[in-house]
């Protein structure tokens, strides 16, 4: 599968268009996610995942009341993903004709290096929530570029960020390893940082107005049309 520019990623299995490793976010669990959107918008109600890759957080979702619309761009992310409709497509191009309560963002897509892109993805939601529902976004926490290198366990491994260069016009060249005792991926990826400033007024420009920051570090905040 062809990359995206400036995007890459190596190790066991297939790897998606973003450096992602399928069997990487195969293994991955869950984290707190599901708390944060279940606070925002309890369950039931009708929720669009964007990038949802293996369904890490989209199995928690389902399990919780949630009717679940779940896209990626990656088949093989997808036939990872069980218990409710799954869509293939590139979040910012997709154009489903229909609405939901709840419009999901994470994994920090928001700071997509091209603002073009990240423009296509806030309109992608603004397009499929509903006219009293809230679009979830996941933003990087602060300083997240600053403190580098940094690592975190995780499972029986560790995850570590290695790098986070200039690649021009504002936006860094992060370089991340997960290393596990069988086995070790790596992913490089584009980020554009955003000052709360720069990612209030992106909302804006998409037709989206702030509703709240709902972690106390404002890495998540909820959106209305």
């Amino acid at each position: 599968m062809n990359r995206r520019p400036g995007y890459d990623g190596s190790g066991p299995g297939d790897i998606t268009p973003d450096g992602c490793a399928v069997d990487f976010y195969r293994r991955l669990p869950v984290g707190t996610e599901p708390d944060v959107i279940a606070a925002a918008v309890p369950p039931p109600a009708t929720l669009l995942e964007l990038g949802c890759g293996a369904g890490r957080i989209t199995r928690a979702l389902t399990a919780r009341g949630y009717v679940v619309t779940a896209v990626d761009e990656s088949q093989e992310m997808l036939d990872a993903v069980e218990g409710c409709r799954t869509v293939r497509s590139r979040a910012e191009d997709l154009d489903l004709g229909e609405t939901f309560d709840v419009v999901v963002l994470a994994s920090f897509l928001v700071h997509a290096g091209d603002p073009a892109v990240r423009q296509a993805l806030l309109r992608s939601c603004l397009r499929h929530v509903a006219a009293d529902g809230l679009v979830l976004i996941q933003r990087e926490g602060e300083g997240w570029h600053d403190i580098v290198p940094r690592e975190r366990p995780l499972l029986d491994g560790v995850a570590r960020v290695t790098a986070s260069t200039d690649a021009g016009d504002g936006v860094r060249s992060v370089h991340v390893e997960y290393v596990f005792p069988d086995a070790h991926w790596t992913q490089t990826f584009l980020s554009r940082p955003l000052t709360t400033e720069q990612f209030e007024q992106a909302l804006a420009d998409a037709g989206l107005k702030l509703d709240r920051y709902l972690t106390s570090d404002g890495t998540w905040v909820s959106a209305r049309p």
